[in-house]
């Protein structure tokens, strides 16, 4: 009987245990936060920091922020609008376009983490990590008419012409190079972007005209494939082997009888090709026909150096690891480029986005390098791999005839 009864009895304090700890749970889950949202976020006023920066004209602190004029700041945004702006609620006002533009644009000025951001802008970094993909595709979508290729013949040939006017190769139609871009080890990607530099990275491909424009640009191959498979990645490539570029037919160069094709201009990191010419390897003396086309052809190919030394002097994203998924990598690269050429059409930022000493200029003869050259060292934008290849006959045939007309009729002082 005693034995029952402590039983009954440890039965009874065990239900009463229990019901004290499902008490005190449902307590818990009813608490009221003491704070749902950090005090300084609450206010979010950063409409009135671009006010401010407005004000002070004659400072430069509005174009030195966003990297672009405010007159270009107001364009890019009514050009994105539809495509970012979100409605208000009960609770809360959404953030403007403008604000939404700002960030993006100081996160690919500066390369700054999201919290730096969120103290900057009074938004959380939770959010800024949703807007910054979300205003680079949107960026990408409007400007998509200031990154594109020649479609005739015509345009072909007028890019060809300033490209013997302004740097005395003819029959150019375009200097390509590529870049490995550091970003963090993608999550399960094992070493698919792990390159020779030793690093991670994604790789950014492009081409571009006399005026240090892109015409193409290509973003997402995996640092561990080489320099070739990067060009043979591309639509660039495929079009071109396939003859779907439309390039004007091979034509006789002035005062000469021999028929040249149009080519591309790339450096000891491509195959030499028909319509791709890259220097002679090794060491020629002064005066050869080998150098004198070395010379012609790095002179000429200056231009996708400067556009790729510019981009990632304004945009100083670049220049950092990327801490972002290949996906959002891609995304914030291609952004930067569709920007230069956004800039670079402007009126009003032009000067400011590419003063004249920041390019690479010729002064009797002597290269003065551009001033984007002496800017601190990258720890990103690495070069492609350099790796021999063995030409076909027919290609080396079309390069000697090019070192050939530069040695004798179409030398220049």
């Amino acid at each position: 009987m005693a034995a029952t009864i402590q039983v009954v009895a440890c039965a009874s304090a065990s239900l009463l245990i229990m019901s004290v700890l499902v008490e005190e749970e449902k307590t818990k889950r009813k608490r009221k936060h003491k704070v749902w949202v950090p005090r300084f976020l609450k206010s979010r006023d950063a409409k009135q920091l671009l006010i401010d920066l407005r004000q002070d004209d004659g400072s430069g602190l509005f174009n030195n922020f966003c990297r672009m004029s405010p007159e270009d700041f107001d364009a890019l945004a009514s050009l994105v609008d539809e495509r970012v702006r979100k409605k208000d609620t009960n609770y809360r006002s959404s953030i403007p376009v403008e604000v939404r533009l700002a960030i993006t644009l100081r996160f690919l000025a500066t390369g700054d983490s999201y919290r730096s951001l969120m103290y900057l802008f009074g938004v959380s970094r939770q959010l800024i990590s949703r807007i910054i993909p979300e205003v680079c595709g949107a960026v990408i979508e409007a400007l998509d008419d200031y990154v594109k290729m020649p479609q005739t013949q015509e345009e072909w040939f007028q890019v060809a012409t300033e490209f013997e006017e302004q740097w005395n190769f003819p029959h150019a139609i375009g200097a390509i190079d590529g870049k490995h871009v550091l970003m963090q080890c993608p999550a399960a990607s094992g070493s698919d972007y792990y390159n020779y530099k030793s690093f991670f990275s994604i790789v950014l491909f492009a081409m571009v005209d006399a005026n240090y424009k892109f015409m193409f640009a290509d973003v997402g191959c995996q640092g561990r494939i080489s320099d070739g498979g990067v060009f043979k990645n591309t639509k660039l490539y495929e079009d071109l082997c396939n003859g779907e570029l439309n390039l004007p037919p091979p034509k006789t160069l002035s005062n000469d009888k021999t028929q040249l094709p149009f080519v591309i201009l790339g450096d000891e990191a491509f195959a030499l090709s028909e319509n791709l010419m890259k220097p002679y390897s090794g060491f020629y003396e002064k005066g050869s026909k080998e150098r004198i086309f070395n010379y012609r052809l790095s002179r000429a190919r200056r231009v996708v150096e400067n556009a790729f030394g510019i981009c990632s002097s304004v945009f100083r994203v670049l220049r950092k690891p990327l801490l972002l998924t290949a996906e959002r990598a891609q995304l914030v690269v291609i952004a930067c480029i569709y920007l230069h050429n956004f800039l670079r059409n402007s009126n009003t930022s032009k000067q400011l986005y590419c003063p004249e000493n920041w390019l690479d200029t010729e002064v009797n003869g002597q290269m003065i390098f551009g001033k984007w050259r002496s800017d601190s060292e990258m720890t990103s934008l690495a070069p492609l791999r350099k790796v021999p290849r063995r030409p076909s006959r027919h290609a080396q045939e079309i390069r000697n005839e090019f070192s050939r007309f530069f040695s004798t009729t179409g030398s220049v002082p």
